[in-house]
């Protein structure tokens, strides 16, 4: 008889093996022979590769540097700082600028986030505004008005909105690109007409009507306040509201963003017949984006009229349409940050040129002759600027900031 040797069967390998082999790969021994089974990577090893990335957690965290963790809390204390510094008219364009952006932030969602083209983001501002002004407004001889307070107004101006994005939306599913473009257009002509015929809401073409009274929770924000050595003013008190539903809206934004239904409205945005066939609901997810976006523009609208102060249907135009879509193109789309830069650059643009008018021999101004008046110049330069940024640079300024940020972060390596 053959003697046959038999090999004896090859161990299990245990976690002091897989320890080892992913030593070899990844050079973090101490972090994975000490974890037990998280793998998590310790400060003393992650001290030469402060961007390293350990969890799920971290990488989708809001602030996941410590770099925008304090220039975010620096921006704060500078915008809770700004309104007793600068000028009340300085101050009255700063708090435009965030009414902007939030409704930028609305539209981003939908255009942005969603892929689905709105003309018609001023048609939902105007019901905000007047969802506002009904609930929050004083009664007169033709129009109506609750007296409530604003804690109740302001909410009901994103709810009012919302409802009517909700019944929109079945009809704007349906059709996408240029046709979706054109019918929120028609939606917004219809909603012209009718802000300009129905006067007990809006006071009639040419005319116009107030706005909610600045009551909130009791307290009325047109009177001045002192905070110890602070005097906040009816400026200031509506700077600051502007400035907290900014945040908090423009947090919500970014969580939904880097939801599952963000990853839902991104997949439509690329190709809606493979979301689809994922598994997507496209119905569910393109009602969703408007309902949202149409909530936005409400809370934006309702802003801009307590800062106004009067509201007229006219004001409610293709124009207002184009400078929200400018502010997304050339701040960034699909971008909470692009948002903010962009409103910024929109709403203070016209005053730069204001002050630049005197000094430049083309542009109209103080009764002087020119080729341009400042609107005019305004508007060339905003269709320049949407051209450019969507032909060179389609996420905007801010695709400009992470250009230059992503260079001195890898430099001088060109990857």
């Amino acid at each position: 008889m053959t003697a046959t040797s038999t090999t004896p069967p090859e161990a299990p390998p245990t976690a002091a093996s897989e320890a080892q082999g992913l030593e070899r790969l990844t050079g973090y021994s101490r972090s994975l022979q000490s974890s037990e089974g998280g793998g998590a990577v310790p400060r003393a090893a992650r001290r030469g590769r402060p961007r390293l990335v350990t969890s799920y957690a971290k990488d989708q965290a809001l602030l996941d540097t410590p770099a925008k963790r304090w220039w975010t809390l620096a921006a704060l204390v500078v915008a809770l700082a700004a309104p007793f510094v600068l000028a009340p008219d300085l101050t009255m364009l700063v708090s435009m600028a965030m009414v902007f952006a939030i409704a930028g932030i609305g539209l981003n969602l939908l255009t942005g986030y969603a892929g689905q083209i709105s003309l018609g983001h001023p048609f939902f501002m105007a019901l905000g505004a007047y969802t506002a002004a009904v609930v929050g407004g004083v009664p007169g001889s033709t129009v109506w008005g609750r007296e409530m307070d604003l804690a109740i107004a302001l909410p009901l101006a994103a709810i009012v909105p919302a409802l009517v994005g909700l019944v929109v939306a079945p009809l704007a599913v349906r059709v996408r690109g240029l046709y979706l473009a054109v019918l929120t257009l028609g939606l917004l002509m219809i909603g012209e007409h009718l802000f300009k015929q129905w006067a007990s809401l809006t006071g009639g073409e040419g005319v116009g009507r107030g706005v909610a009274e600045p009551v909130l929770v009791g307290s009325d924000l047109g009177v001045k306040y002192a905070v110890g050595p602070l005097i906040i003013d009816e400026d200031i008190s509506l700077y600051l509201i502007c400035l907290v539903l900014l945040v908090v809206l423009g947090v919500m934004a970014r969580n939904i963003a880097r939801s599952r239904t963000g990853r839902a409205f991104a997949a439509v945005r690329d190709r809606d017949i493979a979301a689809e066939v994922m598994g997507v609901n496209l119905l569910r997810t393109k009602t969703l984006a408007f309902v949202l976006s149409s909530a936005y523009a409400g809370i934006a609208g309702a802003l801009m009229s307590l800062l106004v102060g009067r509201i007229v249907p006219e004001q409610w135009n293709i124009f207002l349409s184009i400078q929200i879509l400018a502010v997304i193109v050339i701040g960034g789309v699909a971008t909470v940050t692009g948002s903010l830069i962009g409103a910024a650059f929109v709403v203070l643009l016209p005053r730069v040129l204001e002050d630049l008018a005197p000094r430049l021999p083309f542009i109209a101004s103080g009764g002087q002759d020119g080729l341009l008046s400042v609107f005019q110049l305004q508007t060339i330069l905003f269709g320049a600027m949407i051209i450019l940024f969507l032909t060179l640079e389609p996420r905007g300024l801010f695709g400009l900031w992470h250009r230059v940020r992503t260079y001195f972060t890898t430099w001088p390596f060109r990857y």
